[in-house]
């Protein structure tokens, strides 16, 4: 019997590149892995120290207005710039131009939130007459926005 070995010349040239194809998409993905993780490491942004603001207390003043204790448990002094009160319908006061309170770290000051009557700055939109006082029974979210653009929502229960 004869064996049948014939050119393995072509076999041989195939397995090479095949193999180099290999070699270069193993390469390419552990660059890509090596990459991200580095320019993740490099891109994060720094702790700005601002924040985290939380409710202390609160109390409504009358039936257009709130006062909210808010504790700054951050390393940073922390300014609020603007607030939004939402009701539940979706309906909202909002007052973007606001010289807000500076909240020093491991501090709490009272912050006072008009709507309606007692804010003559504030703009509404929802449904006309929809949220023009707190109600009892109601809960109302109220969002603050720091100075360096940061949120934080409170929400308070008028009984």
């Amino acid at each position: 019997m004869k064996k049948i070995t014939g050119n393995k010349k072509g076999i041989d040239t195939i397995l090479a590149a095949l193999l180099m194809v290999v070699i270069v998409v193993v390469a390419a993905v552990m660059v890509y892995a090596w990459s991200t993780g580095l320019l993740g490491t490099l891109l994060v942004k720094p702790n700005t120290g601002e924040g985290p603001l939380s409710p202390d207390n609160f109390a409504f003043s009358n039936s257009t207005s709130t006062t909210i204790t808010i504790r700054n448990a951050g390393t940073s002094n922390v300014t609020l710039v603007a607030y939004y009160v939402t009701d539940s319908n979706g309906n909202q006061w909002s007052k973007i131009s606001w010289t807000g309170p500076t909240i020093a770290p491991n501090k709490a000051t009272n912050t006072i939130f008009g709507i309606g009557a007692s804010c003559s700055t504030c703009a509404y939109q929802g449904v006309a007459s929809g949220f023009a006082s707190f109600s009892s029974g109601y809960s109302y979210t109220v969002k603050v926005v720091t100075a360096k653009n940061n949120p934080f929502t409170f929400t308070v229960t008028k009984s």
